[in-house]
């Protein structure tokens, strides 16, 4: 498990986050939630390392991830595997190049074990044989999964994604979300998700976390979503017209 207890974070004179205390499960998508500027992002750059908290600990497991010195960060870093935005990926090396990136940087790997694990990688995400080609010449879903397959080669305990949907159109988001929903589940890691995509939210939400200004609004499943009396959790998810009907068919 992963507990952020009491984060609280400014920017000058600015509270972007005020107290927030959560936890996110192992085996299970944690997808964040918020309208922009809410602080989810800011939270998810807290939660794996990037800014550091005003206020609060981070707890992977058992262990205060801002009391580690720089070696124990750097060991707890190679347990975490991060899905960003635009998938970074580096334009001058070929699809396997980037997803042994890692391995080069992290473990004393063979040359042969290396391309094994690249390999694996590769049919995990239904991407077998495109190690040599370059990220131009993928498609915007293929080079999210090229992305994952990167978060995933060194069998990280904790994936953290970043609007793995951001640009993607909704049949591809479909497949990018069960991929990630599925290797959540085989591997039992923590999945944490930072995403607007209310199609998420209702396909692969096992725990939802609601920012609103900076503070911890609401939290629950998929399910718990449609029968939430919670006016401010209702205005954000049913802005859609399309979600104002589902949620008029389900009652």
């Amino acid at each position: 498990m992963i507990r952020a207890e009491n984060i609280s974070k400014k920017f000058g004179d600015i509270d972007v986050l005020k107290g927030i205390t959560t936890d996110f499960e192992r085996g299970k998508t944690n997808l964040i939630i918020g309208r922009s500027g809410a602080g989810k992002t800011v939270l998810l750059k807290i939660l794996v390392g990037l800014v550091e908290p005003t206020e609060g600990k981070v707890w992977f497991e058992d262990v205060d991830f801002y009391s580690l010195d720089k070696m124990k960060k750097r060991e707890l870093r190679m347990k975490i595997g991060m899905l960003f935005q635009g998938s970074a990926l580096f334009d001058s090396m070929t699809v396997e190049e980037n997803i042994r990136f890692p391995l080069d940087m992290f473990t004393k790997f063979t040359k042969a074990e290396k391309s094994k694990q690249v390999d694996y990688c590769l049919e995990r995400v239904n991407l077998s044989g495109n190690n040599n080609k370059f990220p131009s010449e993928l498609s915007g879903g293929m080079q999210k999964r090229v992305g994952i397959a990167r978060a995933i080669v060194l069998n990280p305990k904790y994936l953290f994604c970043d609007e793995p949907n951001s640009g993607l159109d909704p049949k591809t988001a479909i497949v990018i979300d069960e991929l990630i929903s599925s290797i959540t589940k085989e591997k039992e890691i923590i999945t944490i998700i930072n995403t607007h995509d209310m199609n998420s939210v209702m396909e692969i939400g096992e725990r939802i976390i609601f920012i609103h200004q900076g503070e911890l609004e609401w939290t629950g499943s998929k399910q718990e979503v449609l029968d939430s009396e919670n006016k401010v959790l209702e205005g954000f998810i049913f802005a859609s017209p399309f979600l104002q009907k589902l949620k008029a068919r389900m009652h």
